[in-house]
């Protein structure tokens, strides 16, 4: 064991670590606030001038978190938030947490990835760990970690440390948050991971060392990708048993009662987040670069992305029916978020589907209890409606997106002249989507 692994190690023990988490969204700001409140030095850095005077007020920047926790750490003096890169300086952790998103030609942009490991280069003081969290490619760990800072002069195994640690996070998931959540972990050697297990454990409940980064990395995507396969498979069959005018819900509530063989995935408008939009995409790209094409990515993503068209055409239909053109007819959109009860707007269907009926002519309004307002593809600023004071009977038709526990579906089901449910919440109000 070499001397500075032993250092790193007792440090950890003792909690005389200090923690820098890079990137204080909705996965590093809890993951900081953790550390903090377990008794480590952390600090929160962010490119984000407006994000850090929110925390250093004492307002949390994610839903999950609340202003009390921060404000507790806060005030006891183990977190603080900062833009500064050089209080990176004292660090003996930094954990990576930056958005990896896809460029317009759906490849990775690593940019934010790129950028915390020249800041962690110029700031770095003494032997430290470097663990990635931030959803990426198979090897990407190596190419945008290891090989840079190795390069910058520092020994691994000596000075450098690496570890892959993908994010498990499910806003809005009461159940399971970051501290209950088993945690994959993969480090470029030995000594790495069991310094990133070391660290971790501090925190979670249940590390999981796996044999390499590539391995961690891999196994995010494939949690994500078969998420997406699969509610592709139930989107499609949604459509099939609209076409043999069947009852998708009861079909999959019939089909659940088997106790073996069979899990349950929902359709709906389409897939949102960070995740399951993305992360395929991740694989397939580096699947390409090894000369191998997944259809099944591919084709599922198809599905998934045409899924608010879907949408917007049965909305015709049904206006149709009501003998109402949708150029000039009033359409109501219930939940703008891509899941029930939290306010991510990121990658949601329910933003395609707006964008559609306005270019068709509608005059679309939303209601969402979480999302006062969003910026439209012109870059205007769009408001909604206040779900006390809504009059749904005022509306063409309402289409409801978003499952939120806020939604009465007895009240809309009875007040709206035409209502398109793409998540079964009203159950045997009709007419519905899909069913």
């Amino acid at each position: 064991m070499t001397l500075n692994k032993q250092i790193l190690l007792d440090k950890i023990a003792t909690k005389n670590a200090t923690i820098a988490v890079l990137g204080l969204g909705y996965v590093g700001l809890p993951l900081a606030i953790a550390f903090a409140e377990k008794g480590f030095q952390t600090i929160g850095f962010d490119i984000s001038r407006q994000a850090v005077k929110r925390l250093q007020g004492g307002c949390s920047t994610v839903m999950d978190m609340s202003d009390v926790r921060v404000q507790r750490m806060l005030s006891c003096g183990l977190f603080e938030a900062t833009n500064e890169e050089e209080r990176l300086a004292d660090a003996d952790v930094f954990i990576i947490c930056v958005p990896t998103p896809l460029n317009a030609s759906h490849e990775p942009d690593v940019t934010s990835i790129r950028a915390s490991v020249q800041s962690i280069q110029r700031q770095v003081k003494r032997a430290a760990v470097v663990s990635l969290e931030s959803t990426t490619y198979p090897g990407c760990t190596k190419e945008m970690i290891l090989e840079p800072l190795v390069d910058a002069g520092l020994v691994l195994d000596e000075e450098l440390f690496v570890c892959f640690s993908p994010e498990r996070i499910d806003p809005g998931n009461k159940m399971y948050q970051t501290e209950n959540t088993p945690k994959v972990l993969g480090g470029v050697s030995e000594a790495s991971i069991q310094l990133g297990t070391a660290i971790y454990e501090q925190i979670i409940d249940t590390v999981i060392p796996v044999s390499s980064t590539e391995v961690a990395e891999m196994s995010k995507l494939l949690e994500n990708t078969f998420r997406c396969i699969n509610i592709a498979f139930m989107n499609e069959m949604s459509l099939l048993c609209d076409r043999l005018n069947i009852d998708i819900w009861e079909t999959l509530d019939a089909a659940e009662t088997k106790p073996f063989g069979f899990m349950r995935f929902n359709p709906g408008p389409g897939v949102g987040g960070h995740c399951i939009p993305l992360d395929p995409m991740y694989l397939s790209w580096k699947a390409k670069q090894a000369n191998f094409f997944s259809r099944f990515i591919e084709t599922a993503q198809d599905i998934n992305s045409n899924m608010p068209k879907e949408v917007v055409n049965k909305a015709v239909k049904l206006l149709n029916e009501a003998r109402k053109a949708v150029n000039g007819s009033r359409v109501l959109l219930m939940g703008m978020s891509y899941k029930k009860d939290i306010n991510d707007l990121r990658e949601s269907p329910s933003l395609a589907i707006y964008e559609e009926l306005k270019r068709l002519g509608a005059e679309v309004q939303y209601c969402d209890p979480y999302v006062a307002s969003f910026l439209d593809k012109q870059n205007v600023r769009v408001y909604g409606e206040a779900l006390s004071t809504v009059q749904f009977h005022q509306y063409d038709l309402v289409i409801l997106l978003t499952n939120h526990s806020d939604f009465k579906m007895a009240e809309i089901s009875e007040q709206a002249a035409n209502l398109l449910d793409t998540r079964n919440m009203a159950k045997n109000s009709l007419p519905k989507v899909f069913a």
